[in-house]
């Protein structure tokens, strides 16, 4: 992830003494809490009508869960380029193009 992204969103946090607040448990609720945010967004309405119409809150809460997903990381002290390399390694071994490629099903069925 791009470190001046990262840093400013620790500068954030930092500048206002959020920190302390800022614990594994309540991070992961609270990035529990803005995914639910994000997917209100898609309830009782297609894809398409979704984005169509509601575009600005997605972008919003999908901000949102990214914001969390920093400071969760930071809190746990794992590197999200390493973290992010290591999964898809770990997925292009369980979903090889040749098995994969068009399908929608979980590598247990390929």
């Amino acid at each position: 992830m791009d470190d001046r992204i990262v840093n400013e969103i620790l500068e954030f946090r930092d500048e206002r003494g959020w920190k302390q607040y800022h614990n594994p448990k309540d991070l992961a609720i609270s990035l529990s809490l803005e995914v639910a945010e994000l997917l209100e967004n898609f309830q009782w309405s297609s894809s398409e009508e979704a984005v169509a119409k509601r575009m600005l809150s997605i972008k919003e809460e999908l901000a949102d869960v990214l914001i969390y997903s920093v400071l969760f990381a930071e809190a746990v002290g794992l590197d999200l380029d390493e973290i992010i390399m290591e999964k898809l390694s770990k997925n292009s071994k369980k979903y090889p193009v040749e098995k994969a490629f068009g399908k929608k099903e979980k590598y247990t069925e390929l």
